[in-house]
């Protein structure tokens, strides 16, 4: 499978909605390549170098073009992958392209393990205080890895691992580690504020 490539610093999950202001001239070529031929094209993770994989989005809509060529778009992640060889650029064009291979994945977890996950991503989103509202039976793996404190290369490590099951698993560690560090820093931040009032005291007895 030959897709475009947009090599980016960023991990992009399967199912995430992704919006891009388009620029270059190199990846406005691409984004009109892909509408024009009802194409996908691959977001390679970038770090200090291309790290081999990345992820096969799809073109939702163009929300705005502006006079110049510049566009702003709406794009969703589908599939993850590996780059089996990367042309740059690809024959007659100014952006790269290559061949992909698709990772697999195994999309069933145990019961348990999903309700221990759950259990530990509202205690995080409640110390972060993201006050948003969730059916857990439509959560996974993905669906806020990039709200709980993962780093870009904790990110790719997770998008790598084949299994739903091996995912959830992966950030349950991740959340045991980084919830009591939040919560020891929500206690020094309440210390803080109570040495700044006037503290009323009993007078001790000797």
């Amino acid at each position: 499978m030959i897709l475009p490539f947009f090599p980016l610093k960023l991990v992009v999950f399967p199912g995430e909605e992704l919006n891009l202001h388009i620029f270059e001239p190199r990846y406005k070529e691409l984004i009109k390549d892909v509408e024009v031929g009802g194409l996908t094209f691959g977001i390679c993770t970038y770090t200090d170098q291309l790290t081999g994989y990345g992820t096969e989005v799809v073109l939702r809509d163009i929300h705005t073009r502006y006079d110049d060529g510049r566009m702003d778009i709406k794009t969703t992640g589908k599939r993850v992958f590996k780059i089996a060889t990367f042309d740059n650029p690809a024959v007659g064009k100014e952006y790269a392209a290559g061949a992909i291979e698709l990772l697999e994945d195994d999309p069933t977890v145990p019961d348990y393990l999903h309700h221990e996950y759950i259990f530990y991503l509202r205690e995080m989103l409640h110390l972060l205080h993201y006050d948003v509202s969730f059916d857990p039976a439509d959560v996974d793996s993905f669906s806020f890895s990039h709200k709980i404190g993962l780093k870009l290369d904790e990110e790719l490590e997770l998008i790598k691992i084949p299994s739903e099951a091996s995912r959830t698993d992966y950030l349950i560690k991740h959340l045991k580690r980084i919830i009591p560090a939040l919560q020891a820093a929500e206690e020094a931040k309440e210390k803080i504020k109570q040495n700044g009032h006037f503290k009323h005291l009993d007078p001790l007895d000797f």
